[in-house]
């Protein structure tokens, strides 16, 4: 069975469908989850530029 790997453009594209989430996600304002949800965002927002 052949392997079906994602292209760089849909990689990208899942990790900014991730991000929005994340963000809607840190609007409920728990202080100990959005610290660590902003660390998330910030991670893989750095995936995407590189």
């Amino acid at each position: 069975m052949e392997d079906m790997g994602m292209t760089d453009k849909q990689f990208n594209a899942f990790l900014r469908q991730l991000i929005k989430n994340l963000k809607k996600a840190n609007e409920e304002k728990e202080e100990s989850k959005t610290k660590e949800i902003d660390n998330i965002i910030e991670d893989l927002q750095k995936s995407i530029e590189d």
